[in-house]
């Protein structure tokens, strides 16, 4: 039998077709019951197993008048033959999935400033449009999420922008005002027309560094004309304390409208404030890879978000 390294020096590599021919014998060890299996005639299964033979280098079967027999050979080869039917089989449903959108895993990167007011709305929309959609939840600040986005931990992400960062495509979803939230009976409480230069003097807390909230907040301080010396008190790692500090008079702070009925609503020591127009905005997207392959996928998901976000006090941008 020819050797199964080479014919002209190259070597020879069986088929799939006869790789299903020889494991339809081997199951059944009939060559017309395999041949009906496979939808086969059995003149070309026989010739799909011999050329597997061939291939191999390997004599796989014992054939008699009556009955067909594995051989050593063929019992060995017969169970990787299986194996490795099974292995395409899960990358042909691998594909089928991946041609059908919003299935298989999908790794969604929140920063920790969206996450607790605007996951409810996104698990809800996952959950009853698209059921058969895996998502996987990181929680993560802005530069950690930009890191396994380019390079590939992560799929999408859900944060401030603009980012300025190359080979990143952003997909707007809306604006949200800041808001100041001060101690109970803090002069500034209940009022709808703050001036933004009222920040220059004010005892500001602010969230620790990496937060892209706190950033946002010094730019906003800037633009009011903040001495840049003037202290700014950094005690909180999130919304949460940084809030509970508010309340017990350390300072004021700012918060994005998203976040104000969870952070304040269960404390009765705050006060909030509204900026006079154009009050200081953030804007909150999704990004992704510029040119990823589930683009179109990516730019449906947004829409619907913006849809399923309407009932929050933000300004929705179209994309």
């Amino acid at each position: 039998m020819a050797s199964p390294a080479s014919q002209g020096g190259r070597t020879r590599q069986p088929s799939l077709a006869q790789l299903r021919a020889f494991a339809a014998v081997a199951e059944h060890l009939h060559f017309r019951e395999a041949a009906a299996e496979i939808g086969m005639s059995q003149p070309a299964l026989s010739g799909a197993v011999s050329a597997l033979e061939e291939a191999l280098g390997v004599q796989l079967l014992e054939r008699t008048t009556r009955k067909v027999l594995l051989s050593p050979a063929g019992e060995r080869v017969a169970a990787r033959t299986r194996t490795v039917l099974e292995a395409v089989g899960d990358l042909m449903e691998e594909a089928e999935a991946a041609r059908a959108p919003f299935t298989g895993v999908l790794r969604l990167g929140v920063i920790p400033t969206v996450a607790p007011y605007l996951l409810p709305a996104v698990l809800r929309l996952v959950h009853d449009t698209y059921p058969d959609l895996d998502l996987q939840v990181h929680e993560e600040q802005t530069a950690s999420l930009l890191d396994g986005l380019a390079h590939g931990r992560l799929d999408l992400l859900l944060l401030a922008v603009p980012l300025g960062v190359p080979q990143v495509t952003e997909l707007p979803l809306f604006d949200e005002d800041f808001v100041l939230v001060a101690p109970k009976d803090h002069w500034l409480g209940g009022r709808g027309d703050i001036p933004r230069q009222a920040l220059q003097e004010l005892d500001l807390l602010l969230l620790d560094e990496g937060h892209c909230l706190r950033d946002q907040a010094l730019d906003i301080c800037r633009e009011a004309g903040r001495d840049e010396n003037t202290p700014v008190t950094t005690s909180a790692a999130g919304l949460s304390t940084l809030v509970q500090l508010v309340a017990g008079g350390l300072g004021v702070t700012l918060l994005p409208r998203t976040a104000l009925r969870v952070e304040t609503g269960r404390n009765d020591q705050l006060t909030t404030g509204y900026f006079a127009d154009p009050a200081p905005s953030r804007r909150i997207a999704l990004a992704m890879r510029t040119g990823a392959a589930r683009q179109e996928e990516f730019e449906q998901f947004a829409a619907a978000l913006r849809e399923a976000l309407r009932g929050l006090p933000v300004r929705m941008v179209k994309g």
